[in-house]
Order: C-alpha cells, then sequence, then structure tokens
C-alpha cells in the first residue's frame, strides 16, 4: 500500500541509526529494571552521597525506584531526542554542517543522555509525575497511531503475498493456509470478546464497559463485512477477511488494554488497589511490549528488504576504492573489489528525514514509559498504583482510529478515483 511507505522509510538502514537504536535499547532496559525495583542507591553510592553531598542535594532511595523512576529515566531520553529533532531541521544532505552532529559525537552524546538521566531525579517530585504522565499519554497515542499503520501494512502486505502465491503456483495449501490464518484470527477474536464480556463487565452495572466491547464489535463486523463489498473486491483483488481478521484481533487487544486502566474497581478484575501490592507488569502490559518489539521488527525487516524504496534510487552503500569520489555503482554492476569500503550515500540527499526519525524515537520512548508503568499514574512509592481514565480513553479512541484507518484503506480507492493504490 503506497500510503504506508512514509511511515517505512525512518527505519535503521546504516550505522547511524543502529547507534541510536542501541542508546535507546539500553535505556529502555534500564528503565525496565527500574520498573521492577532496581535500587540505584546501593550501599556504596549511598556513603558517596551522604559523606559528600550536600543535604539539599541527596537523592532519597523511594524517588529512585519503582514507576517514577521510569518516568524520570524516559523524560531525559525522550528530551534528548526531541532536541535532536530540533536540531535537525531542515536537512537536506550530509553535506549540511549539522550532519556532523547526527553522524558522530557518539561518547559526547551519551554522556549528555547519562548526565540528563542522573539530572532527572534531582527535579521536584511534586508536579514532576502528574505532568510528564499527560505528555507520555500523549506521545503513547501518537505513537500508538503509527503503530496501527505498521499493523494494517501487515495486515496488508501478508494477504497480498499469500494470494499471489496461491494465484501463481494454484496449489491448494495457500488457499488452505488463508482460510486457516483467517479463522484463527477471528476465533481468538471472538474468544476475546467472550472473555471481556464476562470479566470486565457485570449484569446490573458496568455500562461503560459494555459500550466499549459492544462498539468495537459491531464495528469490526462491519469492517469485515465491507472488505468483501464486490465494489471493494472490484477495485481491490488482493483485499478480504484475513486482513480484517488481523485488525479485530488487534481491535479486541486495544479493548482489553483500555478496559484494564479503568478506575472502577468492580469492572476491573485486573485493577490492584485494595491494599499494599508490589510494582509488577501485568499480562496487558507484556502484550504490548511484544506487539511493539513485533512492529520494529517487521517495518526493520520490510524497509531493509526494499533499500531502492527508501534511496528512490538504485545508489548502494559500497563503492570500489578505484572509483573517483561521487560516482555511484549500480545494483546491477559487475563484481566489485573486495577492498570496497563504505561511503557516503547521503551528499546529494538524505535517505530519510533525520529529524521525523528523532521525533519517532522520542514517541517510542514516551509509549515505552506508558507500557512499562501500566499506564497508571504513578507517584515514587513502591507499593501504590492510583488509576485515572484518561489512559483508558486513550486506548479506546486508538481502537477507534484503528477501525477508521483500516476502513479508509478499503473505500479510499472509490473515493478518490484519481489516484493510484496499486
Amino acid at each position: 500500500m503506497s500510503e504506508f511507505n512514509f511511515f517505512k522509510d525512518y527505519v535503521c538502514t546504516h550505522a547511524t541509526c543502529g547507534h541510536y537504536y542501541r542508546m535507546y535499547i539500553s535505556c529502555t532496559w534500564s528503565s525496565i529494571r527500574s520498573a521492577k525495583g532496581l535500587k540505584f542507591c546501593s550501599d556504596i553510592v549511598n556513603f558517596i552521597a551522604l559523606s559528600i553531598m550536600e543535604p539539599s542535594l541527596r537523592v532519597h532511595c523511594e524517588s529512585a525506584v519503582g514507576y517514577l523512576a521510569v518516568y524520570r529515566l524516559c523524560f531525559a531520553l525522550s528530551l534528548f531526542f526531541f532536541l535532536m529533532a530540533l536540531i535537525m531541521i531542515g536537512v537536506k544532505s550530509s553535506k549540511d554542517h549539522r550532519a556532523g552532529i547526527q553522524n558522530g559525537f557518539w561518547g559526547l552524546k551519551y554522556l549528555i543522555v547519562i548526565g540528563g538521566m542522573i539530572g532527572a531525579f534531582f527535579i521536584p517530585e511534586g508536579w514532576f509525575g502528574p505532568t510528564w504522565m499527560y505528555v507520555g499519554l500523549f506521545g503513547g497515542l501518537a505513537f500508538i497511531i503509527v503503530q496501527l499503520i505498521l499493523i494494517i501494512d501487515f495486515a496488508h502486505s501478508w494477504a497480498e503475498a499469500w494470494v499471489t502465491n496461491y494465484e501463481e503456483t494454484e496449489s491448494n495449501k495457500w488457499y488452505a493456509a488463508l482460510m486457516l490464518a483467517m479463522f484463527i484470527n477471528y476465533a481468538l477474536a471472538i474468544t476475546g470478546i467472550i472473555l471481556l464480556y464476562i470479566y470486565f463487565t457485570e449484569p446490573d452495572d458496568c455500562a461503560l464497559n459494555k459500550t466499549f466491547i459492544s462498539i468495537n464489535l459491531i464495528v469490526c463486523v462491519i469492517a469485515s463485512a465491507i472488505s468483501i463489498l464486490p465494489s471493494v473486491q472490484d477495485s481491490q483483488p488482493r483485499s478480504g477477511l484475513l486482513q480484517s481478521s488481523i485488525v479485530s484481533l488487534y481491535v479486541i487487544y486495544l479493548t482489553w488494554s483500555a478496559l484494564s486502566s479503568n478506575p472502577d474497581r468492580s469492572c476491573n478484575p485486573g485493577f490492584l488497589l485494595t491494599g499494599k501490592s508490589k510494582v509488577s507488569f501485568d499480562s496487558e502490559s507484556i502484550v504490548g511490549l511484544v506487539i511493539w518489539m513485533c512492529c520494529v521488527l517487521y517495518s526493520s525487516l520490510r524497509t531493509a528488504s526494499k533499500s531502492s524504496k527508501i534511496t528512490m534510487s538504485d545508489r548502494v552503500l559500497v563503492k570500489d576504492n578505484g572509483a573517483e569520489t561521487g560516482s555511484v555503482e549500480g545494483v546491477g554492476g559487475g563484481d566489485h573489489d573486495e577492498s570496497g569500503k563504505v561511503w557516503d550515500n547521503e551528499s546529494d540527499g538524505v535517505a530519510y528525514s533525520w529529524s521525523f526519525f528523532h521525533v519517532m524515537f522520542g514517541l517510542a520512548t514516551l509509549y515505552v514509559m506508558m507500557t512499562l508503568t501500566n499506564w497508571y499514574s504513578p507517584n515514587s512509592s513502591l507499593e501504590t498504583l492510583n488509576a485515572n481514565s484518561a489512559s483508558m480513553w486513550v486506548k479506546i479512541v486508538s481502537s477507534w482510529i484503528c477501525l477508521a484507518l483500516y476502513t479508509w484503506t478499503l473505500v479510499a480507492p472509490l473515493v478518490l478515483t484519481d489516484r493510484d493504490f496499486s
């Protein structure tokens, strides 16, 4: 689907992106360890802090662990990426004087990020948690939308690949695989809906939960029906129920995630509010992180396999040592010298928007932050959690956006007849 190519062009395809990716993963792992209760105030650090630091600068251990610690770590990391996005606005080629900042100074960048994380623990607790929670809500929603686009693109790509194989080979195995995958997805979605009605509703209560589940169920049925309409099939012969089943299953997950954030205890069996409970990850958060990782892997593999679509040319990243500076070897060229080396292929134009690249990493950081903290409103205590309805609405609205985006991919060729959606 051509409308998704824009979002797939900002994936790590060379060494610079790899450096940022490793920085992001390492810092995210630090956040995960903090959320599990890693005590930053070890005996050695405590001794040094109490002996050397001024009393006004000392950090209490309860502020360095738990969910609020994740907020502080991700605050520094996301701020770094958003600052880099501002610096890289308008960069057109690697000849720009700002290219050195993008492609170098790695030691300094790590020091800035680490220093920012340390400094974040000195931010007063009062206003920081609630304010950054709402920033995380909006940032997480923005990244969910990007994730939705990747999932819808995955659904279309999967169906198109299998339908093409079936048409080319005329093998019943591909047809059976299509039917089996569709059946499994719909079976899981229906099972999920039944479980949501059982565990997240009460016969005489939980009207809001019933409304959310019913609306998403009805819209999933409508979207599935639209996908097999004759007019839609004429404009998109490879559209069908496999895509609809994948989208429906993901929408049911988003519905489950939304209901898990409901502050009403009687309508949320998984909400820990009574008594004292240790910080932990629930199953919904684990599934969310798995889906996030799958989206990252899918976008990376899909983009890497189609590098010519990223660069919009046949240029390659390696040239022969004997070639003149600025010359380009075509993909279909002859054998290359084994002593070839990596060269700058962005001197004429960048392969992707450096600014947008950093925005995506910043939003991904906010999404991971909210997922690790279960989308709850945290405080510095390791024992208590406070729910909020804002996270519930963010997730349920994202499910509606997902259905709207998928439905638009089906009807767009019928509405915008002057555009090519092949």
